[in-house]
């Protein structure tokens, strides 16, 4: 447990200062909030997707490239940066732990104003969805998994 909490609170096992639940809080409260990044995979052609999350219904997947290709390339290697882990290691991560956690965040199918990460515990949410993806190496969220128990991707 103490290893887990390491990498959630942001000194990971290489001391390279990496932060998953940071980068990922980072990237669904930053500037704009939920709703201004919503609006930027919209734009970016994820719309019916990103609508899924939000929606009450399953979730539909998003495949790591696009996700990469509608949050950019500044934004990709900044949350790779903060999180420690490489861009090729980071996607599929993100495009399997979004989903889920944009659906917390929208119970009532509807985008939040302000701070949506508020009451929300990501640390806890991350744990949870790398626990689920111990479900075997095809899943999605194999490697958080593997990142959150103390083997970085």
């Amino acid at each position: 447990m103490d290893e887990i909490s390491k990498m959630l609170g942001g000194s990971g096992a290489s001391g390279s200062g990496s932060d998953i639940v940071g980068a990922i809080g980072g990237l669904v409260a930053g500037e704009g909030g939920l709703g201004g990044l919503v609006s930027q995979l919209g734009q970016a052609g994820l719309g019916d997707i990103v609508g899924s999350w939000v929606g009450k219904g399953p979730n539909k997947p998003v495949e790591p490239a696009a996700l990469q290709s509608a949050l950019g390339e500044e934004k990709v290697n900044q949350l790779a940066a903060q999180s420690g882990i490489s861009v090729e290691s980071l996607m599929p991560m993100l495009a399997g732990a979004l989903p889920a956690i944009v659906d917390t965040i929208t119970p009532d199918g509807k985008v939040p104003s302000g701070d949506a990460t508020a009451g929300v515990d990501l640390g806890g949410l991350l744990e949870g969805l790398a626990s689920a993806a111990s479900a075997g190496p095809s899943s999605p969220l194999a490697a958080l998994g593997g990142f959150i128990g103390g083997q970085k991707a």
